[in-house]
């Protein structure tokens, strides 16, 4: 394990290390407990640092994009019912996910807290351990797998499980005594989308990691403009009534906002307050531009141009 200069030999990989065993002696190559990082020597040494600011903004978009998927389909799925009475499934909704993210937080080292003791992500290829592991002179393959990212990767599965453990818990008993059974379709839409999160956060999110905030920008703003398209806004009068009235289609209009100011601040991160809060300024201008082009762009005046 020493070279000629009495040093430790390096492990084959990016990701194998040597366990300090005491009095100058270290394991053999292999995976380094969970919650520790190889350093350049490939010294297994525990993380003693806490979640930067972008991660925290990728773990609020994890969070985020289930609430907003029940939000959906509890609205998708009771397009009958009046917006009232579909209030309390999304104030359920919603202290569901705080209270799994609170639990999920005391869960995590250090335990009984909520602050959070991580490992640095220095590239793409941290998320992806198991596709490195190093086959020394092409003969046995030796498993380094561990979590890099420490605990980047198994927080947002630990959150997944508490939300849909506390929706199965509280939801059901919600719906039949409040809401006359409604919303029970949208506990059965999220039996199926949790899991399908969780596999997309095992498979793609080393990619979702560096990409979320330019996703959140893109989808929040066409999903704006379809719906803003689907309130027949034909006229300026119009807007009055299918917006600012609407209870229901201004709160949509405002949660689409707040998605396009959080993808920018997670993609600017704010460093430079003098441009970044005046670009944040302009997070309604797409809606703006589209209420003060009706007048030219609506079908029904197209027609009557013909």
């Amino acid at each position: 394990m020493m070279d000629s200069l009495g040093k430790v030999q390096r492990c084959p990989g990016l990701y194998c290390g040597r366990i300090p065993l005491g009095n100058g002696n270290h394991s053999e190559c292999g995976a380094c407990p969970r919650g520790y990082q190889p350093n350049e020597q490939s010294i297994c040494l525990a993380c003693d640092s806490e979640p930067l600011f972008y991660d925290w903004m990728y773990l609020t978009f994890m969070a985020l994009l289930s609430l907003v998927l029940h939000w959906f389909f509890i609205d998708y799925t009771n397009r009958k019912n009046t917006t009232k009475s579909l209030i309390p499934l999304h104030v359920s909704a919603l202290l569901e996910s705080v209270m799994a993210a609170i639990l999920t937080l005391l869960l995590v080292e250090p335990y009984g807290s909520l602050r959070v003791r991580s490992c640095p992500v220095n590239k793409l290829s941290d998320w992806y351990s198991m596709l490195l592991n190093p086959q020394p002179n092409y003969s046995q393959t030796l498993y380094c797998t561990q979590e890099i990212v420490y605990p980047l990767y198994t927080i947002v599965m630990i959150y997944y499980a508490f939300s849909l453990l506390l929706m199965m818990l509280v939801r059901p008993i919600l719906s039949y005594k409040f809401t006359g059974k409604r919303g029970t379709k949208s506990i059965y839409a999220a039996l199926y989308f949790h899991p399908i999160l969780i596999v997309l956060q095992a498979v793609l999110s080393g990619l979702l990691y560096y990409f979320f905030s330019y996703l959140v920008i893109a989808v929040s703003l066409i999903t704006g403009v379809i719906h803003l398209s689907g309130c027949d806004l034909t006229s300026y009068s119009s807007v009055t009534k299918h917006i600012v009235l609407d209870g229901r289609n201004l709160t949509i209009l405002v949660g689409h906002w707040f998605l396009h100011a959080f993808g920018i601040i997670s993609l600017t991160q704010l460093t430079n307050l003098a441009i970044h809060l005046p670009i944040l300024a302009l997070v309604p201008f797409p809606t703006l531009f589209f209420i003060l082009t009706i007048q030219f762009s609506h079908p029904s005046h197209l027609e009557e141009v013909r």
